[in-house]
């Protein structure tokens, strides 16, 4: 079969998770594991090193985390363009159905693990100064509450869309689909987060960033919206055709 009459009969619904269970701990737990090493461990058993990598004056625990937010942003923002495209039959065009099923759920996988470094490796930021329940409980920030706490729900929303895929046979079609509308509220408060609790939002690049990317997904979901609502007169107005043609016949 080739790659064309793949996407088009190609039902993303039905389709396999396209990581498996396990893999997907493990790369949660990896990330957990190296900011943990580099906030408590290497302090611990280098303090040399430690001193010159994440003393006050280098500030390598802001950019660590700085860094990887900007990542897990745009990893959840790749997926939801996928997302979008394959709802809306772009990805019939490009990349392909399975394609971009694979590349919507293993970028927001990705994301998830770069938001997990993100948080905990916040808990060695000496500014923020922050605790292990600060990080996992929403507005218990000193810093920007409200702001971060936004960022703390998105990442637990988004989180159990997710990991969706591999119950959804148990939720059932239905309970899914609702589910993975949440993610247009969870990536807009994404965003949120990042333009109101990020330090750097003022630079040219990052407000670049953000307004070039909030506004292809503005245009990708208005365009699935007009899509949606064209398709459906389209089909009510072929229905209503076919039964004024079979009227007739049946009188």
């Amino acid at each position: 079969m080739t790659t064309r009459a793949m996407s088009q009969s190609f039902d993303f619904e039905e389709y396999p998770p396209a990581m498996a269970l396990e893999a997907v701990i493990l790369m949660l737990m990896a990330a957990a594991l190296g900011a943990i090493i580099a906030v408590f461990i290497i302090p611990m058993w280098l303090p040399g090193l430690a001193l010159s990598l994440f003393g006050p004056s280098t500030k390598a625990y802001w950019y660590l985390a700085r860094s990887s937010g900007v990542t897990a942003y745009l990893l959840f923002w790749i997926s939801m363009v996928m997302g979008v495209a394959m709802t809306n039959k772009m990805a019939r065009i490009w990349p392909g159905g399975p394609t971009a099923f694979d590349a919507h759920q293993y970028t927001s996988l990705l994301g998830i693990t770069f938001a997990l470094f993100h948080a905990i490796i916040l808990l060695g930021d000496e500014y923020i100064k922050s605790s292990l329940g600060d990080v996992f409980t929403p507005f218990a920030y000193d810093y920007r509450p409200l702001w971060v706490g936004v960022g703390q729900i998105a990442f637990y929303v988004i989180t159990i869309v997710a990991f969706s895929f591999y119950v959804r046979q148990v939720i059932g079609r239905r309970v899914w689909r609702l589910l993975h509308y949440l993610s247009f509220v969870a990536f807009l408060a994404v965003l949120v987060h990042g333009i109101m609790a990020g330090t750097d939002t003022e630079t040219l690049f990052i407000q670049g960033l953000y307004w070039s990317t909030g506004g292809i997904l503005l245009f990708l979901t208005v365009y699935r919206v007009l899509h949606s609502l064209i398709s459906r007169r389209a089909r009510a107005a072929k229905h209503r055709a076919s039964a004024a043609q079979s009227s007739p016949k049946a009188a």
